[in-house]
């Protein structure tokens, strides 16, 4: 465990946040949603006692704030059971290292990221002349080359469960990347989305600065397949889900989220394909 695990050599620090950033916000007893610059990560477990969860590992250098803010809420020194993923992104990804360095826990994704995450292959670089914003046409800046988590990282159990997040499965998720996966409870219908959707338009930076609220498919310019992205979105409103986490902007519940992703899910050829970009067939 934790022997020669390195990020890429692009790893670095992204200048970008938003109004959320630093804000944490109990989602349901046992779900802790906490805000770091642009991306969401969520703590499962309730806080009363040990047995919780670290689901996806942030930005770029901030392994320093998710330990504070684990130690804040769960007590000092603690620490997670393990790293669930729901893909491998950079602001997903982005304090795996050192958080695994520092507690010693084995991290969880699909075994179709696992290429990603053992330092054999990178994803497609961002597009950064798909339709969007401001955030589209910085994304050649954002770190791309693929971590390194060797044997600390291993695939999610085959008969769709979650390691120590008792109640959950997982659902794949494809389209923002070819392992993304969601996590479902069915006891409640709470559901932990990653990105495939998100409540903000993440290539606008306007509207990830403010935090503007819509629900809207994944981000555009990390996107690759759109038929599968299509499917995923449309795999999650089946499911019905009473409150959603989602890798960016804030959590949505009740009618609130029921009509927003019934309304992505009708109109998602217009509100979330790029009318271009190299990943448009």
């Amino acid at each position: 465990m934790q022997k020669d695990i390195s990020h890429g050599d692009d790893y670095k620090y992204i200048p970008t946040t938003s109004v959320n950033s630093g804000i944490g916000m109990a989602v349901l007893p046992d779900m802790f949603c906490h805000t770091i610059q642009i991306a969401n990560v969520c703590f499962v477990g309730h806080p009363e006692t040990e047995d919780f969860v670290l689901v996806d590992a942030g930005m770029p250098k901030s392994a320093n704030k998710i330990i504070s803010v684990t130690e804040e809420r769960f007590g000092e020194s603690s620490r997670p059971k393990a790293i669930i993923l729901t893909h491998g992104h950079f602001d997903h990804i982005g304090a795996a290292v050192e958080l695994v360095k520092h507690w010693g826990v084995p991290v969880y994704a699909h075994s179709m990221e696992l290429p990603f995450l053992t330092g054999q292959k990178s994803y497609p670089e961002p597009d950064s002349s798909v339709e969007g914003g401001m955030v589209a046409k910085m994304s050649p800046m954002f770190p791309n080359e693929p971590v390194n988590l060797g044997d600390n990282v291993q695939a999610l159990p085959t008969d769709g469960s979650v390691p120590h997040m008792p109640g959950f499965r997982w659902i794949h998720t494809p389209g923002h990347s070819p392992g993304h996966v969601s996590f479902f409870r069915d006891e409640d219908r709470a559901l932990l989305v990653g990105d495939a959707f998100v409540t903000v338009r993440q290539d606008s930076l306007y509207k990830v600065l403010t935090q503007e609220e819509e629900i809207n498919g994944p981000p555009r310019y990390l996107t690759t397949d759109w038929n599968a992205a299509r499917d995923s979105v449309e795999k999650l409103h089946a499911l019905k889900p009473s409150v959603a986490v989602t890798g960016h902007g804030v959590p949505v519940s009740g009618e609130e989220l029921s009509s927003g992703l019934e309304n992505l899910v009708n109109r998602f050829d217009e509100i979330a394909i790029p009318d271009y970009g190299k990943y448009i067939n």
